[in-house]
């Protein structure tokens, strides 16, 4: 089952693992039952394919879930929007194929900036970004592996041209659009940093406005 949902509000700042937390217990008050995994350490088949970075709002989260049971899509709807917190708006409920991997290929940002930083220096930095062959920024390792290793560097660099499919000005708005991939993706957080934008230039919370997303 397939349930797309938006973020608004202070619940932007709730992290991955606590909105997956949140959406457990509301099937469980909702008296849905969440199918588990078999073996030693089962877990509930529930997940979300493209984290949202906290503190971003989102018209187009999509949460896949297996459960038991017979009701009918607009009565899982109805039930689990009784339990859902405020700022978590549910879109629709749809009983597609889980067993399929959902991945996502795509997504859009909109960042809205004040007025005042709408200049040609902005503007000037975006041509720049578009027209540049490389974009090299250093992100940080995940090392909750490497605790036996010696750390010269906890961090490494990486292009992240490839994933920058557009960037524009709109009305106040930059716009931008990742590519997504098995490789992985351009961070929103990498992308302000590149745009020399910091958090006083946000006119609003940042928001993700679409995701395209495909079967595997």
């Amino acid at each position: 089952m397939l349930v797309q949902f938006k973020v608004r509000g202070s619940l932007r700042f709730v992290s991955h693992a606590e909105m997956l937390k949140i959406f457990h217990r509301a099937f469980a008050r909702a008296g849905l039952k969440v199918r588990h995994s078999q073996g030693f350490n089962p877990h509930p088949k529930i997940s979300l394919p493209l984290p949202r970075p906290v503190g971003v709002e989102s018209d187009d989260e999509l949460l896949c879930v297996q459960v038991s049971g017979d009701m009918s899509e607009s009565q899982i709807k109805e039930k689990l929007s009784e339990q859902l917190p405020e700022g978590c708006e549910l879109l629709s409920v749809d009983f597609a194929d889980t067993a399929k991997s959902i991945q996502p290929c795509s997504v859009a940002y909109v960042v809205p900036v004040k007025p005042e930083y709408i200049n040609d220096k902005l503007r000037a930095r975006i041509e720049h970004l578009l027209a540049s062959e490389s974009l090299i920024v250093k992100r940080p390792k995940d090392t909750k592996n490497l605790k036996f290793e010696i750390r010269i560097s906890n961090f490494k660099t990486l292009d992240v041209r490839p994933f920058l499919k557009s960037l524009e000005l709109d009305n106040g708005d930059i716009v931008v659009e990742c590519k997504v991939t098995s490789s992985g993706s351009i961070r929103i957080e990498e992308i302000l940093k590149l745009l020399e934008i910091e958090a006083e230039t946000l006119a609003a919370p940042i928001k993700r406005t679409k995701v395209h997303w495909q079967a595997a």
